[in-house]
């Protein structure tokens, strides 16, 4: 048997207890490999998805994170990136069953983006504006701030309150870091989640061209009532660091 054939062999008896392990290595060797690679698996999952842990019994979380763990081909060794690809786990490969919560994958997805938030890079073109800037500056959202929208109300799931139908409307988020890095979640009307929609699909955009789009878009909202509300709308988040500069 070639090396390559001896590793792929090994590996595959990492992930599937059921398999016999390579010849020359002890079962009781090869259990511990595998109660290590696991654990370590698990306890990265668990912490990048706290909320969506605690509404499973244990033996049946171990079991959906061993259904990834033995089926699932991940394209990243680097363990920051096992919590998107257990998320990407769950929306291709994973059938949900009884014992699912119906807001399953947008909760995973949620706690998802509070990791990437959490650990997302500074850009360097970002600066912190006043609200005197605004007018005069080319605008962006930050790079620590994410935009998203959901069925149910995940940001209240918890063990006592798990929705079994989506909420009466969308609802939209900004999941963000703040100025002492600590990641927050600020709900949004629509209106709101449309601007910091916009802004998000251009890497800068001047406040002109802003306002341009919002008196064209909400054409039956008096234009200086928007022209108004925008402003005051960019102050507020430029003050949470969800709204910056972009220097050229």
């Amino acid at each position: 048997m070639s090396f390559v054939k001896v590793q792929q062999n090994f590996m595959d008896c990492i992930k599937d207890p059921s398999l016999q392990p390579p010849e020359g290595i002890e079962a009781r060797r090869m259990k511990i490999y595998r109660e290590l690679f696991f654990n370590n698996i698990d306890g990265f999952i668990s912490n990048a998805f706290p909320v969506l842990k605690s509404l499973y019994k244990e033996h049946d979380w171990l079991d959906l994170v061993q259904k990834f763990f033995i089926t699932h081909d991940c394209h990243s060794p680097i363990f920051l990136e096992i919590s998107q690809e257990f998320l990407l786990f769950l929306q291709t490969e994973y059938e949900a069953t009884e014992i699912d919560p119906p807001f399953m994958l947008e909760l995973a997805h949620y706690e998802w983006l509070e990791l990437v938030v959490a650990v997302a890079q500074d850009n360097a073109k970002h600066r912190l504006i006043t609200s005197s800037d605004i007018e005069n500056k080319t605008l962006c959202i930050a790079a620590t701030a994410k935009i998203a929208q959901y069925a149910y109300d995940v940001q209240h799931i918890s063990p006592k309150y798990q929705p079994q139908q989506p909420a009466e409307q969308a609802q939209f988020f900004c999941i963000y870091r703040d100025e002492n890095d600590d990641v927050s979640f600020l709900h949004l009307n629509p209106l709101t989640a449309q601007v910091l929609a916009y802004l998000s699909l251009h890497e800068s955009l001047d406040y002109k061209a802003l306002l341009e789009w919002l008196v064209r878009t909400f054409s039956h909202i008096d234009s200086d009532v928007l022209t108004q509300g925008c402003l005051q709308l960019l102050t507020d988040l430029s003050h949470k660091g969800i709204i910056k500069g972009f220097i050229t």
